[in-house]
């Protein structure tokens, strides 16, 4: 384990990310310090009888060949094929919009009424990264505003980031009063998306592209680029003051957090947190209070050893600081799920925020 966690970086001095990170990608971590067997032979027990079993991998595609075969298709006339594609059509919006992880088989973007009378509202996201975000916001800030929920529960549980454009509309929904979501970024050039643009993992057709481009690009970088005490200063869109969606929510709101909060859910936390906005419930964010180098990438190819990393260019802060620097979004209740926990199905920070809600409005 100790190995595994010297495998990737993480935000200052806390350690809940490394925890979570390995216990996420033991699997693959195991995988490429040991192998596997194509085989597995186990010597079992029922009562007093001993006997041996042999286990085999089965590929993939041998499985997914039987399902195939197995299926039996039906011709469809012209009515049901449009109706069909209809189906289709609007089940693809729908995983767009929810941000489908095929591979997990669960959606990305999660809104539900949850609690005694349904008057609670839950909103689960594990990723700022896929799908269209902005007709799932402003459809689920809706439905709050029509059913009048007065509790808005935000689960930030294990939401390693991603977009700065989508932290920016979510919190637009969250505060009711002009903001700004992050500060102007420091960066080490003048030109960091041509730096991005012109990665190591971009094709070569891309930088090609690139190419036509970079002039426009240079003179876009050196107006929107600024200097200050011998530090250059990049002002991504999030930066600017913005005026609250008009679908703001104004009741009272937790957020769950532990050491798989990273990233931009620890940026929206830090402004949460900052603005006094919301009760933390959970573990110390995996991600730091005061910022993250991050934004803008440059993926490179290290020479000898061919390994591909990726370097962010941007420091990336919220308006609200803490002391001292190094740590990340602490909660107000602390709550660590234990092994009982996992193995009964059971949510304690998501009980406790419930009972919390129960207890309030009965006094």
């Amino acid at each position: 384990m100790s190995n595994y966690k010297k495998l990737f970086t993480a935000d200052g001095y806390n350690t809940t990310f490394q925890n979570k990170m390995v216990g996420a990608r033991f699997s693959g971590y195991y995988y490429a310090d040991k192998g596997f067997l194509d085989s597995l032979t186990m010597t079992l027990k029922n009562k007093d009888s001993l006997y041996t079993k042999v286990f085999r991998r089965i590929s993939k595609d041998s499985i997914a060949k039987t399902k195939k075969d197995s299926l039996v298709t039906k011709k469809l006339n012209k009515s049901e094929r449009k109706l069909a594609k209809a189906k289709q059509k609007q089940k693809r919006k729908y995983n767009t919009k929810h941000g489908l992880e095929k591979s997990k088989k669960r959606f990305t973007r999660n809104f539900d009424f949850i609690g005694k009378d349904s008057s609670v509202a839950y909103l689960k996201v594990r990723g700022f990264k896929n799908g269209s975000y902005k007709k799932f916001y402003r459809e689920s800030f809706t439905k709050i505003d029509s059913a009048k929920s007065k509790v808005l529960v935000i689960d930030l549980r294990d939401n390693t980031g991603g977009r700065l454009a989508e932290i920016d509309n979510l919190y637009s929904y969250l505060i009711n009063k002009d903001y700004q979501l992050i500060e102007k970024s420091e960066v080490l050039t003048r030109q960091p998306m041509l730096k991005y643009l012109m990665s190591e993992n971009i094709s070569f057709l891309g930088k090609a592209v690139v190419a036509l481009v970079t002039p426009g690009l240079v003179l876009h970088s050196l107006l929107k680029t600024s200097k200050k005490d011998n530090k250059i200063y990049y002002p991504f869109k999030s930066a600017k003051i913005k005026k609250p969606n008009p679908l703001n929510f104004k009741g009272k709101i937790y957020v769950l957090i532990n050491g798989g909060s990273y990233s931009a859910s620890s940026i929206l936390a830090t402004n949460l947190h900052g603005s006094k906005r919301a009760v933390f419930v959970g573990e110390e964010t995996g991600g730091a209070y005061n910022g993250t180098v991050a934004g803008v990438f440059k993926f490179i190819e290290l020479p000898h050893s061919k390994i591909n990393m990726r370097i962010g260019l941007a420091q990336i802060e919220a308006p609200y600081k803490t002391e001292p620097d190094g740590y990340g979004i602490k909660p107000d209740v602390k709550i660590i799920p234990t092994i009982h926990d996992r193995l009964q199905n059971i949510d304690p920070e998501l009980e406790w925020v419930l009972n919390d809600i129960d207890t309030k409005t009965m006094n």
